[in-house]
């Protein structure tokens, strides 16, 4: 085992050997544009695009056809926001529209849609359960006649609860609305089925899953891009005219190659870090009291555990633990410890909210390095709390 340990696989992941292998000759020996149709360079170029696109629409059930490459989930999730807004807009020569989202997307998510409000459309942000879990049924009774988009996280970046898309999904096909998924986290951890869900427009992104930075896709159902959404970046019409730009072939090589990847080995990377996850966990809660596990505890990310702890602060405890590399669930906003927007919205108690860690766990993880870790955890919060005084506890 060697220090200082990673497990914040949410923020970003290290890239497979195997993707990083398949990448490497697109660097320097197929360097060619694959927009060039007059020469090989582009065709093998083209060819290897075409090829990832096949990987990643394998990988969420789509076909080639509706995955369009982006710079990322970022984009993706803009050009969907922002995409069906200028789309709509454009239609009804007006700004008469509603989009239904929810309090724990993605800040992409969330400043898309002020950005659509700015134009005048109505924004509904529907609250979560205490396990971060948002109801079909508040949901169904949002929907107004105005209303063309519901976007909902399909996982949870902070506390890893997994969203019922497929019963959400039933509601917005039936009245005939745009169902559109910020799936970063999701995709390649957990099954994402763009069909069984209904779902319409699909946000994902390499780096989240051992590719490259950098590359990502958006899916949008069916054969004609442009009656979903308008493009958010002209140029010289790449990607169906859905996002101009040279593509990065490098990149979308790197993406197709750890789609295949998770594709073939989810499932059993899957169970092997839920049990290292639940290892985890057990031995903190052995160690140390007064504290809270967020997030739906058993529908969730496999790789994901979120943990308050009461009467301390996020920034100390990660400080005292310089050895490892964990994610606070708080940020320092005005010189002051505010907890994030997904654990407000939780509901969770200030005295635990100040004090939220994240564990990203992942598939260079191992057991010894869980221990460790663990171990660490326990002693820290300990030590911390020993210094805090009777009264403020």
């Amino acid at each position: 085992m060697q220090l200082p340990i990673y497990m914040d696989y949410h923020a970003t992941t290290p890239i497979d050997p195997r993707v990083l292998a398949a990448m490497t000759p697109y660097f320097t020996e197929v360097f060619g544009n694959p927009a060039s149709r007059s020469h090989s360079f582009g065709w093998k170029a083209s060819e290897a695009v075409e090829r990832a696109r096949q990987q990643v629409a394998s990988l969420i059930n789509s076909e080639p056809s509706e995955i369009y490459f982006t710079s990322g989930a970022t984009e993706s999730d803009n050009l969907a926001i922002k995409g069906v807004v200028l789309n709509q807009v454009a239609r009804n020569a007006g700004r008469d529209g509603h989009i239904i989202t929810t309090a724990i997307e993605h800040k992409a998510i969330l400043e898309s849609c002020k950005r659509a409000e700015a134009q005048g459309f109505e924004v509904t942000v529907l609250p979560v359960d205490r396990f971060g879990m948002v109801d079909p049924v508040a949901v169904e009774r949002a929907i107004t006649p105005r209303t063309v988009l519901v976007s909902v996280i399909a996982a949870s970046n902070e506390v890893g609860t997994i969203e019922p898309l497929a019963e959400i999904g039933r509601i917005t096909r039936a009245r005939g609305i745009l169902l559109h998924t910020d799936a970063a986290q999701a995709v390649g951890k957990v099954s994402v089925d763009v069909a069984a869900m209904n779902i319409d427009l699909l946000s994902l992104t390499a780096h989240k899953m051992y590719g490259p930075k950098g590359v990502g896709a958006i899916y949008i159902r069916g054969e004609r891009p442009g009656d979903v959404v308008a493009p958010i970046a002209d140029g010289g019409g790449q990607e169906g005219g859905v996002r101009s730009g040279t593509l990065n072939v490098a990149g979308i090589v790197g993406l197709g190659e750890t789609c295949r990847i998770n594709q073939i080995e989810m499932a059993a990377e899957g169970a092997r870090l839920a049990a290292l996850r639940d290892k985890l966990k057990q031995a903190i809660l052995s160690g140390v009291g007064d504290v809270v596990v967020n997030g739906h505890q058993t529908n969730r990310l496999p790789n994901n555990m979120s943990i308050s702890f009461a009467n301390l602060d996020a920034e100390t405890l990660l400080l005292s633990l310089n050895d490892i590399a964990l994610s606070s669930g708080s940020a320092c906003l005005s010189g002051s410890i505010k907890a994030s927007h997904v654990i407000e919205a939780l509901g969770v108690d200030e005295r635990y909210a100040l004090c939220t860690i994240r564990f990203g766990l992942g598939r260079f993880t191992t057991e010894e390095e869980v221990d460790y870790v663990a171990r660490r955890m326990v002693e820290a919060v300990a030590s911390l709390r020993e210094l805090v005084p009777t009264s403020a506890r």
